[in-house]
């Protein structure tokens, strides 16, 4: 006969800055959730950071078309072309600067908008 095993979780205090909502709760028992609460790995901060990611809100958008239509691929595909091109497009930026010896390679967020802004419609 098995001995039955036993698991305790401890839990760590965490600070509020880097902390996401676990992906099981829901809006009905906000409570429970609080407990559920855990860090947001480092590496979803910094896909999450917009000095980070350019291409932050094609993402978002991408993300957001698939769960309104039921993970449909199809339906999303001009939120897809529309990510990749602008992922084409800030890599080859970051590539040129690169080659110019600018730093940093990637731009900010604010010099992101400044470069748009010049370009008067959006490249991709």
């Amino acid at each position: 006969m098995m001995p039955e095993l036993t698991f305790q979780v401890l839990v760590e205090p965490m600070r509020f800055t880097d902390l996401y909502r676990h992906p099981l709760c829901n809006s009905s028992s906000a409570s429970a959730c609080r407990e559920k609460t855990v860090r947001m790995p480092l590496a979803t901060q910094k896909l999450r950071d917009p000095n980070t990611n350019p291409c932050l809100s094609e993402s978002d958008a991408s993300t957001r078309c698939m769960d309104e239509n039921n993970y449909d691929r199809e339906k999303c595909s001009n939120q897809f072309l529309k990510y990749k091109n602008c992922r084409k497009f800030w890599n080859s930026v970051m590539m040129q600067r690169r080659q110019n010896g600018v730093k940093p390679p990637m731009p900010t967020a604010a010099e992101r908008d400044e470069i748009l802004g010049a370009m008067g419609k959006m490249p991709y």
